[in-house]
């Protein structure tokens, strides 16, 4: 076994991959703090090919070295938008057909496992601030919320780590890889 070289991975350049199909999934970032998350976010939907990422809040924006010490370049390459607030990047996500799903611990929250998401709808994935979580007024503009099953002492993820969980789980069920 050996590692593959660059030329090996057949990587597209920033000017093909903007112009590429991509996958009908977006991110919401509701008032994600760290800045590493956000560039942990932007390589992860580089990776998957999202159709875009919204940045809401207080969630930090692109050019920011922090945000490009884990983006790796990918702030380049993945569409985003700045929202604000987060209520009004959902109600526009809601309006355009999105299916809404918060990754969030709530009382009706579905596990992992058994989230379905529904083939043939956009799908839009709120992530929430590092503390808080989802703003209840976001919550309650989501159709559904979905939790990662967790077995220690901290029942929770870091958002990075989140996303790329539930984005793999995600595209999977959609077929899409």
């Amino acid at each position: 076994m050996r590692k593959l070289t660059m030329a090996e991975l057949n990587r597209v350049a920033v000017a093909d991959f903007k112009s590429t199909p991509k996958s009908p999934v977006v991110l919401v970032l509701d008032n994600v703090r760290s800045l590493h998350n956000v560039g942990a976010v932007f390589r992860t939907a580089d990776a998957f090919a999202l159709e875009k990422i919204w940045l809401c809040g207080i969630t930090g924006r692109p050019p920011h070295r922090e945000i490009t010490k884990t983006a790796l370049g990918s702030e380049a390459s993945v569409a985003w938008e700045y929202a604000p607030a987060t209520v009004s990047a959902v109600a526009a996500l809601k309006q355009a057909g999105y299916q809404l799903v918060a990754v969030e611990q709530t009382t009706s929250s579905v596990l992992l496992p058994q989230f379905q998401p529904e083939p043939g709808r956009p799908l839009a994935l709120v992530l929430g601030n590092e503390v808080f979580g989802v703003e209840d007024e976001v919550l309650a503009l989501c159709d559904r919320a979905v939790e990662i099953p967790q077995f220690g002492t901290k029942h929770s993820l870091n958002v990075g780590v989140a996303a790329g969980v539930v984005l793999w789980d995600a595209l999977v069920k959609l077929g899409v890889v």
